[in-house]
C-alpha cells in the first residue's frame, strides 16, 4: 500500500515538473518555427499552457521582414490564443480556432523588394499549421490595426484601419458541407486619416489553392478635403467640402476577378470663386466639374455617383493573389477621380443650367412670399 502511494506521488511530481517545463519547450519550438520562414523571421516572448481547455496562448509575437527597409514589423501580436473548437468536436470534427488580440499588421507596397512588405513571399498557412497541427476552422482578430503604406504611389497615399475586427468562420467546412462558398467573412474598421469607416462582408471557399469568393465592401463618409492630394494629381481639382463613400462588389471563381467600384459623393463643393494659387486652367476645370456634379446629382439626396468596372485574372497557383486584388482596387480608386468628374459639358451649358436652377429658386421664393401675403390678408379680414 505504501509503495503504491509512493508511485502515485512520484507520477504526480513528474507531471508537475513536466507541466512546469512544457512552456519552455513550446517557446523554443515556436521560435524555431518563426525563425525559419521564407523572407521573414520572428520570435515570441512567452507561452501559457491551458491543458483543461486544450489551448495555449502565445505572448509577444513579433514577425519582421529580413533585409527590408521597413522599420515597422510585418506582424505584431501581443496575445494569440490557439485552442480546440469544442462545438465542432461534438459534430465529429477535430478542428481549432485562433484569436488574435490587438494585433498590428503593416503592409507596404513598392516596386523595389526592399521597400515592399506584403507577406506574399511566404506560405503563412504552413506557418500556422506548424504552430497548431490541428486544422483551423475559425480565425478572429479583435481590436487590431492595419497599415497600408504607399497604397497609391503618386502622390504617396497611406491607409490606416483602427479598431479592426475580423471574423472568418467555417474554414474547414464543418457547418455546411456542399455549399459553394461555405466560409462567411466579416471585417470592420475606422479610417482616422480620412474620417470614415470600412465594412467588408464575403462568402469564400478557402480550401482551394486559389480561393473563390464573393465580397461586398464599403468605405463610408470619407472627407473629401482629406482626399485633395489624390484629386489634385488625378483630377486637378480641390474639394471645399463634402463626403465620399466607395462601394465595391467583386467575385472570383477559378482565378477570374470581376466586379465594380462605385464612388458616391454627398454635399460636394469644388468651385470657389476666390482661391489662392489657382491658375486659369484649374479655375475653368473646377467650374466645369461643379457644373457636371450639378447635373448628375440626386436632388433629393444631394449626391453624385458613377461606376468603375473591376477585372483581373490569377493565372496559376504561383501567382500572388493579395497583390493582384490590391492592384485592381488601387487602379480603380485612381480611375474614380478621373471618372467621377469626367463631363463633356461646355461652359455655356454649365452656366445655362446654373441660371435655370437660380431662376427656379427665385420663383419658389416669390410664390412663398405671395402665399404669406395672402395668408396675412385673410387673417386681417377675420379680425
Amino acid at each position: 500500500m505504501k509503495r503504491s502511494v509512493k508511485i502515485l506521488i512520484g507520477i504526480v511530481i513528474i507531471l508537475i515538473i513536466a507541466r512546469l517545463l512544457l512552456p519552455y519547450f513550446v517557446v523554443r519550438y515556436v521560435n524555431k518555427v518563426l525563425a525559419d520562414m521564407n523572407g521573414y523571421t520572428g520570435r515570441i516572448e512567452d507561452v501559457d499552457i491551458h491543458l483543461i481547455r486544450g489551448a495555449y496562448q502565445i505572448d509577444g509575437m513579433n514577425i519582421r521582414k529580413v533585409n527590408g527597409k521597413i522599420k515597422e514589423p510585418f506582424i505584431l501580436i501581443p496575445k494569440m490564443d490557439l485552442s480546440v473548437q469544442w462545438e465542432s468536436l461534438l459534430k465529429g470534427k477535430l478542428v481549432s480556432k485562433v484569436e488574435c488580440y490587438n494585433p498590428e499588421i503593416n503592409f507596404a507596397f513598392s516596386s523595389s523588394e526592399e521597400g515592399s512588405q506584403t507577406g506574399a513571399e511566404n506560405d503563412w498557412t504552413k506557418v500556422i499549421k506548424d504552430l497548431l497541427p490541428i486544422e483551423i476552422n475559425r480565425f478572429e482578430i479583435i481590436d487590431g490595426k492595419v497599415d497600408l503604406t504607399s497604397i497609391v504611389s503618386q502622390p504617396k497615399t497611406d491607409l490606416t484601419l483602427n479598431n479592426f475586427q475580423l471574423e472568418i468562420e467555417n474554414i474547414r467546412n464543418v457547418e455546411e458541407k456542399g455549399k459553394a462558398l461555405p466560409s462567411p467573412v466579416k471585417a470592420t474598421g475606422d479610417l482616422p486619416g480620412f474620417g470614415g469607416t470600412m465594412l467588408f462582408t464575403a462568402n469564400m471557399l478557402l480550401l482551394k489553392q486559389i480561393p473563390d469568393f464573393d465580397y461586398n465592401m464599403s468605405l463610408k463618409d470619407l472627407q473629401l478635403v482629406k482626399l485633395n492630394s489624390l484629386s489634385r494629381q488625378y483630377g486637378n481639382l480641390d474639394f471645399e467640402q463634402g463626403t465620399m463613400s466607395l462601394v465595391s462588389e467583386m467575385r472570383m471563381v477559378d482565378g477570374k476577378l470581376e466586379g465594380y467600384l462605385k464612388p458616391l459623393t454627398k454635399d460636394m463643393k469644388i468651385f470657389k470663386m476666390k482661391e489662392e494659387n489657382r491658375n486659369v486652367s484649374q479655375f475653368f476645370r473646377e467650374l466645369l466639374a461643379e457644373g457636371g456634379a450639378f447635373l448628375l446629382e440626386n436632388k433629393k439626396k444631394d449626391q453624385v455617383a458613377t461606376r468603375i468596372p473591376l477585372k483581373g485574372t490569377v493565372g496559376d497557383i504561383s501567382t500572388d493573389l493579395w497583390p493582384i486584388i490590391i492592384n485592381v482596387l488601387r487602379n480603380a480608386y485612381v480611375e474614380a477621380f478621373k471618372a467621377e468628374y469626367d463631363s463633356s459639358m461646355s461652359v455655356k451649358d454649365t452656366i445655362k443650367e446654373v441660371r435655370k436652377d437660380r431662376k427656379e429658386k427665385r420663383k419658389e421664393k416669390r410664390e412663398a412670399r405671395k402665399e404669406k401675403r395672402e395668408r396675412k390678408k385673410a387673417e386681417r379680414k377675420k379680425d
